[in-house]
Parts: structure tokens; sequence; C-alpha cells
């Protein structure tokens, strides 16, 4: 994967949603050039559902950003609780390496007891377990599908100013939270 100085990214992240079953929730995708803001999309995903990959792929086919970006970052593999993004299927759909970028390394045994508490609970495990190995490198921790994870540790090293959290996904955290409760949350 052949990278400009300032690679363009599109991050993903939810936003503050009730403990509802089945209740909407804001997705904001923020694009950056390196670290700096370029673009916004804004859509909603199911709390527990089956949409986050649709609704990924329905906001960028078709727009001004899709031509654009090097690669899709999501803030984790799920949206909304459980809503699992399927990876590989939304890498081979945009065309783009997509990765799932995590703070820590997940507890796989306490993911896999909560989804069991969920209707289809097969299905979410096969889906998470589809996005491939968790790899640990340059201080972040993701599953990548399209490209090497060497290629996206520098990448995501190019694309965060400080921290182990890319700008865009940041972005993406502070500006759902605002728009949700009226103000950004501390955690981003």
């Amino acid at each position: 994967m052949r990278l400009p100085r300032f690679p363009r990214v599109i991050g993903f992240d939810d936003g503050p949603f009730p403990r509802r079953a089945g209740v909407s929730v804001p997705l904001a995708g923020v694009v950056c050039a390196g670290t700096r803001f370029e673009g916004l999309v804004w859509g909603r995903v199911r709390r527990d559902g089956w949409n986050g990959t649709h609704e990924v792929c329905r906001l960028l086919e078709g727009g001004k950003f899709l031509p654009q970006v090097h690669l899709v970052l999501l803030d984790g593999i799920a949206f909304g609780g459980f809503n699992v993004v399927d990876l590989p299927a939304l890498a081979a759909r945009l065309g783009k390496p997509c990765v799932a970028v995590m703070r820590r390394p997940p507890d796989l045994d306490a993911v896999e007891r909560a989804l069991r508490r969920l209707p289809r609970a097969d299905e979410r495990w096969a889906t998470l377990r589809r996005a491939g190995p968790i790899h640990q490198l340059a201080g972040f921790t993701f599953q990548v599908q399209g490209a090497g994870p060497d290629d996206v540790a520098e990448a995501l090293r190019r694309v965060t100013d400080r921290g182990h959290v890319p700008e865009a996904l940041r972005l993406a955290h502070l500006i759902g939270s605002a728009v949700v409760t009226g103000e950004s949350s501390q955690r981003a």
C-alpha cells in the first residue's frame, strides 16, 4: 500500500445512545487528510442491529469522499452495542482497506458472553471472527482487511496527532457526542 505524505482517511464512531433495544444510534464519519479535518458524513444504525456494514457503505458509495480516501477506520468492530461490521465484506465492497481500531486488546471471552445474550449470537460471533487477527503494532491495536498490518500501523501513525487514537476517530467521537448531548465528551 503506497500512501502519500498525508493519507486521507475516514473514521466512523457512534454517538451516545439509550440502552433500549433497537433504538436508532447516530454514526459520524469524519474525513481527515493526515490530521486535518476535511469533511463529515452522518448516518444511523440500530442498537444491536445488523445494518452497520450497509450504513457505512451507504454513506460512502456514490459520494465524493470514497474516491479520495486511502483507509476506512472504525472505532472498534461494532457500533451501537453489538451491530457488528463485516470487515472483509466492507473492504471488498468499498475497494479500500478497512481497519477496526481499538484502544486496548478486547477480552474476547467477555465479548462472546455478552453476544450470547443477543439473538443470532453465532452469526454475530462469526462476523466478529471474520475480521481477522488482532494486531498490536506501533502502539495501535487493530484488525484489518485489505492491507498488511505493517502498512496500516504506519498509516495510523501518520494520521494520529497524539496518543493512539487516529484524529478522524477522535473527531468522530467528539462530534457524535456533541450532536447528541449538546457538548463533546471528555473521552475521545
